[in-house]
Order: C-alpha cells, then structure tokens, then sequence
C-alpha cells in the first residue's frame, strides 16, 4: 500500500499543475506529516484529540483507501506538492453531488504558515478550481473556518471568493464560543481581482495584441522591459487601481483606474479568447463595484467614437454618455459613472 499510485475513479484527471507545485491523489506515505501538522493545528480544525500515528494507519487503511474505487464519494483527497515533495494536503470535503457542492478542506506544513500562508493557499485554491469546476463539474465550493485566522480570509478575498455568511457563536473554542465564516466561488461566475507582479508576462501581452493597441490612444508597440519597469511603478502607486477579471481560474481581462484629483479615467481589455462572449458590460460592473469601495470620484471613460462595441459595453455597465471631445486628434466620446449609478 505505501507504493501504490492512487487513482480516483471519480475523476478523469489525477494531477493538477501549476508551475512546481500540483496536487495528485493523497498518497499514503505522507500519512504521518499529515497527522503531525493536524496535531500541530488542531486548534483551526474540526478535530477534538491528538492523533496517533494507529490513528491515522486505521483511518488510512478504513477510510481514505476506500474513497478511490466510488462513482461518487464523500471525499477527495490529494497530497498537495512542490515538485515530488508533501508540503500539504487537502481536498474536497462534504460532497453534495446531488446540489453540485463541496467543502474545500487545506492544511499546509506547519512551518510555512508564518511566511508563506498566503501564497499556497493562493496556489492551492487554484489547483482545487481546477478539480472542482472542470473535472467534477460543480456548482460551487466554500470555506468554512472558524473565526480564528484573519489572514485566511484575506488570501481568499484576493482569490476572489465571496465572504457569503457569518454563523454567529457556531464553535466553542477555549472556554468561549467562535464565529464560522464562510466564504464560496461559483462555476462560470465572473469576479475580479487585483493585479500583482506575477502578472506581467500575461499584461504585456494583453497590451501589445493587435486590437488592443488599435483602440488605444497611443498605438506605439510596448517592449517587456519597459512594461516591467512600469507596472512595478503602478504597483506602488496608490492611484492606480488595476483588476483582472476571474472566471474559475481563466483571466478574461484587465480594467485599469486611474484615480486624479476630481475623476478617475478608466479602460479596458479583453482577452483575444473571450471576445464576442458579451462579458466586457459584467466585467466592468465587478470592477465598478470594487473600485467604488476604494474612491467614490466619478469614472470617465474616454472612446473612440469609431469603437461601437466599446460604447456598447459601457452603456451596459450603467456609464452615461458625458461630452464629445477630440483626444490626440481623435474624435472621442466620453462616458461617466457616478457612485449613486454602481450602487442603484
């Protein structure tokens, strides 16, 4: 049993990749780093005594073998690693399968928790997307953390899952009784995130595609070093707002704000492999809503008045038509959203 490669019936894949770190099937001989991190973590865990290491052989051997050979279990469980090494493990748990949901369950090495939280629960909710909205074809997963750890909820918020629900005093901790949080992603559902540096191979080319130079004011072509150079400037600067816009775990495109003294000039783009798919109107409502939380000046967004389609976007997205103006010698419409429009 200890060299046995699982395999899950249940899924049609077994690895899932993202760089050096993937997850497969939870492979029995990381049993005993897993029971120990649970031992050194049971205080966010639903988990009332220390295991031993009989414990986890029986639970291995009863359980977890089992989960391998069912059309639909109650669990999926992988070692989540970097290259061929266990630094976690975790899976879906509670599956509804008739509702299409699932508990996402994670625990990391206990010593990467300090510094690198945020970072491998980042890449793992990835790597669980993947599992959960394209293999499984669910409807919906979620966390449910007790109100213990304050930089979960942040990891998961800049993954883009929704803060959905609070159950009030729903676990008793320490002599005293915890809230449960909980937050969810959809399938298919469009949400947006902020842009960090890890993103600048996929922004350059975003910006310099063909179209998306053509609707710009300035057309001249980008080069890397130069786009590097100034999105680590963007990222320190307070006035500047970009977002990419989510579905599962595909970027769809970029919204751009720049916030100045009296308004905020806004644009945008589209990924070349989700254009004509009507997504640009949702995809700047979602960046309306969060920009709104940040500044409440007013939006402007200046358009070529050849660009039919991109008027068309944002009349849908709420923006009204403002003035005419000619911007570098180009006739140019301008659209403007007020705070009171987003949040109607």
């Amino acid at each position: 049993m200890e060299t046995k490669k699982n395999i899950y019936k249940v899924l049609n894949k077994q690895s899932f990749s993202e760089g050096e770190y993937s997850i497969v099937p939870i492979r029995f001989e990381d049993k005993l780093p897993i029971m120990q991190w649970r031992n050194e973590q049971m205080y966010h865990l639903r988990q009332a005594k220390e295991l031993t290491e009989n414990d986890q052989e029986l639970y291995f051997n009863n359980i977890v073998s089992k989960l391998f050979d069912k059309e639909q279990p109650s669990q999926i469980l992988f070692s989540y690693l970097k290259e061929n090494i266990c630094i976690g493990y975790g899976g879906l748990v509670h599956i509804n399968w008739v509702d299409k949901n699932a508990e996402i369950s994670f625990i990391m090495d206990t010593s990467l928790e300090k510094e690198f939280f945020g970072f491998h629960w980042k890449t793992y909710l990835g790597l669980i997307e993947k599992v959960a909205f394209k293999d499984l074809n669910l409807h919906k997963i979620f966390t449910y953390a007790f109100d213990l750890r304050p930089h979960l909820y942040t990891a998961l918020e800049e993954s883009s899952y929704t803060k959905e629900a609070v159950l009030k005093e729903h676990c008793y901790y320490k002599n005293e009784f915890k809230d449960v949080i909980i937050h969810s992603k959809k399938k298919n559902e469009l949400t947006v995130r902020e842009v960090n540096l890890n993103d600048v191979k996929l922004l350059f080319d975003w910006a310099n595609e063909e179209l998306t130079r053509q609707n710009s004011f300035n057309s001249t072509k980008i080069s890397f070093e130069e786009h590097e150079q100034w999105l680590t400037s963007k990222q320190k600067n307070t006035n500047s707002l970009f977002l990419i816009g989510m579905i599962n775990t595909e970027p769809i495109g970029l919204v751009r704000f720049e916030i100045g003294e009296e308004n905020t000039i806004v644009s945008i783009s589209i990924d070349k492999n989700f254009r004509g798919k009507k997504l640009a109107p949702s995809l700047l409502k979602e960046a309306g809503k969060s920009y709104f939380k940040k500044s409440k000046k007013p939006i402007l967004a200046y358009i070529k008045k050849e660009n039919i389609a991109s008027v068309k976007s944002f009349e849908k997205a709420g923006y009204n038509f403002h003035s005419e103006e000619k911007i570098n010698n180009i006739n140019s419409y301008i659209f403007k959203l007020e705070y009171y429009d987003n949040v109607r």
